[in-house]
């Protein structure tokens, strides 16, 4: 990536990464909690996936409102 881009660029990409991983994460919860044939290991990859997404979350929100997302005690 050489791109040189101004911060509001970064801005927008942020939360349009941030957008798309609220996305993802909606898709594989209800993936996992979706009753059916898919056996254990699919719901179990679900879950990780949630989880993965979870992080990521976490961190944008950080990136993007520093502070206010506190670790829970």
């Amino acid at each position: 990536m050489t791109d040189v881009v101004d911060s509001d660029e970064l801005l927008r990409r942020i939360q349009r990464a941030r957008a798309c991983a609220v996305r993802e994460a909606r898709r594989w919860r209800d993936r996992r909690d979706a009753p059916g044939p898919a056996g254990p290991d699919a719901a179990r990859e679900a879950a990780v996936r949630v989880m993965a997404y979870e992080a990521v979350l976490r961190v944008l929100d950080e990136i993007l409102t520093p502070g206010r997302h506190a670790e829970p005690e």
